[in-house]
């Protein structure tokens, strides 16, 4: 279910939703929250994107990876 970008938590991986002129996309990588925007969780560079929701990214194990 997706949720609101405004209640994003900070400690996990996410899916995130952005809306542009062709639509709604989900990112195809996970990303977290960070103060004054997001990161890409895998590589960990900050990405531009001004996303509007979010759920939890899916882990093939069934738990949620560290973020450093």
């Amino acid at each position: 279910m997706w949720r609101s970008i405004s209640n994003a938590p900070s400690d996990r991986e996410l899916e995130l939703a952005v809306i542009d002129k062709d639509g709604t996309h989900s990112l195809v990588f996970p990303c977290v929250r960070v103060v004054g925007g997001w990161k890409n969780a895998r590589t960990m560079e900050r990405i531009d994107i001004h996303p509007t929701h979010w759920r939890e990214w899916p882990h093939p194990t069934g738990r949620q990876q560290d973020i450093d």
